[in-house]
């Protein structure tokens, strides 16, 4: 720690904050450190444009700057206007007068006479009263070079009020340099204002550099008031990390913090999204008591700008509550806040209130509130809301008719609105009218008396009676469909997959052209997809063709409709033919089509069709997707082929792929199938090595594949490093290792996991207990079975034949006849007797001959088989 001396008073600190009543942690280049009422402080090596710290000077000003306050107006944060004396204003007005005209020079005679009597007061004075700002920079620059001469702060004031008035920023900040180069000795008030001027033309890094640059040069020691206004601008740019750092560097030098500081800091937060410190700051604000109608209206934009809608309202109810009120400007954006956020039911609880504290909406409000209302399909709600604004002489324009008639419910309502129409509406407004005619028949589903409407508004069409149609088409028949008009009864055409529809838009969209009506980009696309996707695919290549030859440019969009059509009638070749084009035209097809040619390829049974269509895809220079390869190759291991699967996957990682788990899952799935249990192991762990987490479905593809081939204790130990690695097993992992252990013959080992299944919460299905009861029939275990077998049925759930057909089987072996039979007609009443083309018919067939036999089953059999309740069964089959 270094002890701060005034052998050196400019010291650079290394500062960071940690201050508990605003909770806020700030980092910067420049850290300052605080510990409540301690300052450690450390010496840090001085980077040019750091912030310096001058210790103790408001209290020993006098000896850095004596002349202050001799030479200067008081430091202030209001300027004090000293008025020029009549012979200031005189020459002041000379000066104005010969720099006005025309031809001027500053070369003139009378010029140079002037500057002899030249002062800050007049020069001020000058630069206020010249109306170009190219002059007025030109005489500040020539009044800074005249000898005696020398400008201050106001004057320096002056001309950066002209300069951002004009907008002009490379010579403010030039300026702003020049205020460093004369050391020109700064009022805190003074200061502020220059930053202000800064900070309006945007030029928020030279207002930081001059604010540090005047304090560490001796030129200014910046109060509350300069400091407020450093924070405005930050605030506009939303400079979080400077407004923290600024506010509580202020706060160490003993600036008040006060409604002024906090109210920018709060209008900070709110617009860079900081939710959290935004409610800091406006609590704290509360507790100080300078929350007032402005500062609450920051922050209820900003709630709605955050869809936030709910406490907006909140807010608000609050304001009432204190008898603060919102601005005419906030009600309107928070209006138009509340209906971008779908939250219309709010706004209108908005429009009263603006409509109790004597606002007059104008119709902009009822314009964004009837919209986002008929969006929303509350037509009554829209037509109340209409029918108040009549009430309060504001006449509606074209766009809420329109609005209204889109979303109107009946005709009878719509002829009407369309009679509420301005009567100096021009034919765009009469065009617009129209097309919102065409839409309210799209909406309601009358998609025939929408062309009808149409073509009889071009001449096509005979009359019909329909007298609300008629009556509309009175009303326009002076205007002819347009464009829009056009694209709106297509598109309602096209939203259904009838024929007799796209038919009737292909009509249309041919009628535009006698009309002199252009079909645009978008028509076209919107042709082409639905033709597509009901497979007219030689009409939508006759339609690109036409867009081509109309010099409208396919868009990836068009190529990939065709192409999606084309990948779902897997036609590979026409999809490789359309991709060279589309590679020509700079497009890329959408991976999801071509992912779902190779998935019905492979589904199919054309596997080596769908590795060619991937291989001829990189031909072309497109990479496919990795679910298209892991399908690919998860169909070539449903046909054995292992070995190309492989190739194929080594072939995707010498192209800069990294094969995701489900890939990997695919190859060891391939592995597992062809007995190479101990390969699949060893590709888990290149995955690890990979940098993937196998999942569950890895290790269970193991323990299916060392079950298999008997290596029970290796897939138990595979179970073990599952749940090492936190990969909570299945029910189809502890159904593998079940049967698994019954085929090896270890029955005890299988009830284990059963019993150690259910303690991990993972409940058995019906193909557990269909497991377990079958496992330990074969290991001769019935009477165990049996209660398996019973829990099942308590359940609800139904086993296969076979698993019955074992548990007769087991205790046939046991020579328990009696409970085999009973078994056996538990069965029967079940229907669940395997027919003659089931594989264990066989088996049941001679578990009935064996019970026939029985001398305490034998009559039952037969007694069941004459009462036909074995069907399949006869005495033929028992005899032979």
């Amino acid at each position: 720690m270094r002890e701060l001396t005034w052998n050196n008073p400019m010291h650079i600190w290394n500062r960071s904050f940690s201050v508990t009543k605003w909770n806020l942690n700030f980092s910067s280049p420049l850290q300052w450190r605080f510990s409540k009422l301690r300052l450690p402080i450390q010496a840090f090596p001085s980077p040019s444009n750091s912030l310096i710290l001058l210790p103790l000077l408001c209290i020993s000003l006098a000896k850095i700057c004596p002349m202050v306050s001799q030479r200067y107006r008081s430091v202030c944060t209001e300027v004090i206007n000293i008025l020029p004396s009549p012979d200031e204003t005189c020459i002041s007005n000379n000066f104005i007068s010969l720099l006005s005209q025309q031809k001027f020079s500053l070369d003139d005679p009378e010029l140079k006479n002037l500057a002899s009597s030249l002062n800050p007061r007049i020069v001020e004075t000058v630069l206020n009263g010249l109306r170009r700002w190219e002059i007025a920079h030109m005489f500040f620059t020539w009044a800074s070079k005249q000898q005696g001469y020398r400008h201050n702060c106001y004057t320096f004031n002056a001309i950066a009020s002209v300069l951002s008035h004009a907008r002009k920023k490379a010579p403010l900040r030039a300026v702003a340099r020049d205020v460093l180069t004369s050391r020109c000795l700064m009022t805190p008030g003074a200061l502020g204002v220059f930053l202000r001027c800064l900070g309006s033309v945007g030029l928020v890094e030279e207002a930081n550099y001059l604010f540090d640059q005047v304090r560490s040069m001796g030129l200014c020691v910046p109060n509350s008031y300069s400091y407020n206004c450093l924070l405005e601008i930050l605030s506009k740019v939303n400079a979080i990390d400077s407004i923290e750092n600024r506010l509580i560097e202020m706060k160490y030098f003993g600036w008040e913090v006060d409604k002024y500081t906090l109210t920018p800091v709060l209008k900070a937060y709110c617009n860079a999204g900081k939710f959290d410190k935004a409610l800091i700051v406006f609590n704290d604000m509360h507790e100080r008591g300078c929350v007032d109608g402005y500062v609450f209206s920051i922050l209820a934009l900003a709630f709605s700008k955050w869809g936030e809608v709910d406490r907006a309202m909140q807010l608000i109810d609050r304001m009432g509550d204190q008898n603060l009120v919102l601005g005419e400007k906030t009600f309107y954006a928070l209006i138009h806040g509340f209906v971008k956020k779908s939250r219309e039911d709010m706004a209108l609880k908005l429009l009263e209130k603006m409509l109790k504290q004597g606002f007059t909406p104008d119709i902009s409000i009822y314009d964004v509130l009837i919209g986002g209302l008929c969006k929303k399909r509350a037509f009554e709600k829209a037509m109340a809301l209409f029918l108040k604004m009549k009430m309060f002489g504001i006449k509606p324009d074209v766009g809420i008719l329109a609005n209204l008639v889109a979303s109107s419910p009946e005709e009878r309502v719509v002829i009407m609105l369309l009679g509420e129409r301005p009567i100096d509406i021009n034919y765009e407004g009469m065009i617009l009218l129209f097309n919102s005619v065409l839409k309210f028949l799209v909406n309601a589903g009358k998609v025939a008396s929408t062309c009808y409407l149409l073509r009889l508004m071009m001449g096509n069409e005979s009359h019909r009676d329909d007298i609300h149609l008629l009556e509309i088409h009175q009303t326009f028949k002076k205007v002819l469909p347009n464009t829009a008009s056009f694209n709106i009864v297509i598109d309602g055409l096209l939203k259904t997959t009838s024929k007799l529809c796209q038919d009737a838009a292909l009509n249309l969209f041919e009628d535009m052209v006698q009309l002199g009506c252009e079909r645009n980009q978008l028509l076209y696309n919107n042709m082409i997809d639905a033709l597509c996707k009901s497979d007219r695919l030689e009409e939508s290549y006759k339609l690109l063709r036409d867009m081509e030859q109309s010099r409208l440019q396919p868009t990836h969009f068009t190529y990939n409709s065709i192409f999606g059509c084309l990948c779902r009638r897997e036609d590979t070749v026409g999809a490789i033919e359309l991709l060279r084009e589309m590679r020509v035209h700079g497009h890329e097809p959408w991976l999801k089509h071509s992912t779902l040619l190779v998935k019905q390829l492979c589904k199919n049974g054309r596997v080596i069709k769908a590795s060619n269509f991937l291989a001829d895809m990189v031909c072309e220079g497109f990479l496919p997707d990795i679910v298209a390869y892991s399908a690919a190759m998860a169909g070539l291991v449903k046909i054995n082929e292992v070995d190309r699967a492989f190739e194929m996957f080594q072939d995707i990682c010498t192209r800069g792929y990294c094969p995701d788990v489900v890939s990997h899952n695919v190859l060891m799935k391939g592995f597992c199938k062809a007995g190479k249990v101990d390969e699949a192991y060893n590709f888990l762990n290149k995955m690890i090595v990979a940098g993937l987490v196998p999942s569950v479905v890895s290790y269970n593809l193991l323990i299916d594949g060392w079950c298999k081939n008997g290596d029970i204790d290796k897939a138990i130990l595979c179970l073990s490093k599952m749940n090492e690695e936190n990969r909570e097993p299945t029910i189809i992992t502890y159904t593998t290792l079940i049967d698994g252990c019954c085929n090896s013959g270890r029955p005890d080992d299988a009830k284990i996991l059963w019993n150690e299944m259910q303690q991990k919460g993972c409940s058995p299905n019906r193909i557990a207990y269909m497991a377990i009861v079958h496992g330990l029939c074969k290991c001769g275990k019935p009477d165990e079975a049996l209660v398996y077998y019973h829990r099942m049925e308590e359940k609800e759930m139904k086993p296969d034949s076979y698993v019955s057909v074992a548990l007769i089987d087991a205790f046939i072996s046991k020579h328990n006849f009696s409970m085999a039979f009973h078994v056996l007609k538990e069965t029967i009443e079940k229907g669940n007797i395997p027919n003659p083309t089931d594989k264990n018919y066989a088996t049941i067939r001679d578990a009935i001959f064996k019970l026939s036999e029985d001398e305490q089953t034998g009559l039952g059999v037969k007694s069941l088989i004459e009462k036909g309740h074995i069907p399949t069964i006869g005495v033929s089959c028992l005899s032979s």
